[in-house]
């Protein structure tokens, strides 16, 4: 029986208030204010899609030994490397083993659920760990910078106690062109809203859920949750109806608490849903782009019984309100600022020192002393125990997952920043071993000595002369 083993979710903690956005653009548009309302996820400046799919399979993998996982696949439409393995990278950070089979999955809002079904077909040989995530950029003023958000999604698939049963599966591929982006473009260009609603979703969608009902022999009236990501108001409640679907079963899109999260929406409001769901519950999630994917699933007995994580409802709760619209433009480089002239070093990788140093950088790798038992990062030829000493007697210790406390900080304004002031200082992990580490998430006056924090996989920085994006790990509130 394959199915979804475990889940889990990540939405950034600022949520930009969608007034903000209308109050500097409506000038120029009016028609702005009818989307005014509530509020959208917004990455803070060192978190991408990269990070984001990190954060939610730590989550999903929350009590699942790391060893056990045989596959990454990750969908996404905004991969910070179009020539790296994005998906090799989340295994480095993820600490999963080498002999790993990793996939990226790209070019269609489809992605995830069409990559899902790929991977389902494929998890019979073991657990495979699937994630999706998106960080769109909109033009400044545009519908789209309203209504989109950032967000992940993560899901473990196997044979063994699935908490979601997987039915079946039905698509069609139709090259419907809703929007697209070009090579060399940074944007995506859209077409007119209402041929997307009346002659895409209304005629594409149907057919593709009447093909499921007759693939699976489910009947329509039968399905408890219907995930279906769609801005267009009703627009789902309408084609539940089509489809002899139940109206209250259509799940809410997230709109107002989050906003459409790209390829990984239907993944997000999947979890969001099994977070809700009682055993036994028919669970129909759609995905539409170039065509529509539909798939089927049914709670299983192991849904109460799953480890507690923070999934998509907690990381809703960790909200902090954003109203300053020009840190939103500057944190996804929408405007040229003056950045000064700290800014200006150069911040070239070099690539032969982070793969010699990848368990280290990209997993938070440490050592432990065979001898004494004594932790510490880095990882060292000697103890750094006055005694033990002990050399070469130090076999890896992962630090990603360990609780820690603040012992010292400052909050610099001289440090270049994209957020200033830079928060940074010495973390202690519980155990032993201690970090100089650079903070994020954290409130300016609200950071206190002996704060317990966790560790995140982040944009440590970025090269703009060569497009590479750096990675570390950072202490966050916990």
């Amino acid at each position: 029986m394959i199915g979804i083993t475990a889940f889990g979710g990540y939405i950034p903690r600022l949520r930009l208030s969608r007034k903000a956005i209308v109050d500097a653009n409506a000038w120029a548009n009016a028609g702005l204010r009818a989307y005014g309302r509530d509020e959208r996820s917004m990455c803070n400046w060192d978190e991408d899609s990269l990070t984001m799919a990190v954060e939610a399979a730590r989550d999903c993998l929350t009590g699942v030994p790391r060893d056990a996982v045989k596959a990454l696949y990750f969908a996404s439409t905004t991969f910070p490397f179009e020539d790296r393995q994005n998906s090799g990278v989340a295994a480095e950070a993820l600490n999963l083993k080498d002999e790993l089979e990793t996939l990226d999955l790209a070019a269609s809002q489809r992605a995830a659920t069409s990559g899902l079904i790929a991977a389902l077909k494929a998890a019979g040989s073991g657990p495979l760990l699937f994630v999706a995530a998106d960080k769109r950029r909109a033009r400044a003023g545009s519908t789209q910078e309203l209504l989109w958000g950032d967000g992940a999604a993560a899901l473990l698939l196997g044979s063994e106690n699935p908490v979601a049963e997987f039915l079946g599966s039905y698509s069609e591929a139709v090259d419907f062109v809703d929007h697209y982006r070009g090579q060399y473009r940074e944007f995506d260009y859209q077409w007119e809203e209402r041929w997307i609603r009346d002659e895409g979703y209304a005629k594409i969608v149907p057919p593709v859920l009447d093909g499921l009902f007759r693939k699976t022999g489910v009947q329509p009236a039968d399905v408890a949750h219907f995930v279906f990501p769609c801005t267009y108001a009703r627009l789902p409640q309408s084609i539940a109806r089509k489809a002899g679907l139940r109206e209250e079963g259509v799940r809410g899109n997230m709109h107002a608490v989050c906003g459409e999260t790209g390829a990984a929406h239907p993944l997000v409001m999947l979890v969001d849903c099994l977070e809700a769901a009682k055993p036994g519950d028919l669970i129909l999630v759609a995905g539409f782009g170039q065509g529509c994917d539909a798939l089927l699933f049914r709670a299983g007995d192991a849904l109460p019984k799953l480890a507690p994580r923070s999934g998509i409802k907690g990381s809703l709760e960790r909200r902090k309100a954003e109203t300053n619209y020009s840190k939103f433009l500057a944190f996804n480089d929408l405007t040229a600022i003056e950045r000064g002239m700290r800014a200006e070093a150069d911040k070239q990788t070099a690539l032969s020192t982070l793969y010699r140093k990848k368990d280290m950088l990209l997993g938070l790798v440490g050592g432990r002393c065979e001898r004494c038992d004594t932790v510490q990062f880095p990882k060292s030829n000697v103890c750094v125990n006055p005694n033990c000493n002990a050399i070469h007697s130090q076999v890896d210790h992962p630090f990603a997952d360990t609780p820690a406390r603040i012992r010292s900080y400052t909050a610099d304004r001289l440090t270049y920043t994209p957020d200033p002031p830079a928060h940074y200082g010495m973390v202690e992990f519980e155990g032993g071993g201690r970090l100089m580490s650079d903070f994020s998430d954290v409130d300016e006056g609200r950071v206190e000595v002996g704060m317990p924090m966790r560790m995140a996989f982040r944009i440590k920085e970025y090269d703009p002369q060569r497009g590479f994006t750096k990675y570390f790990w950072k202490a966050v509130p916990a």
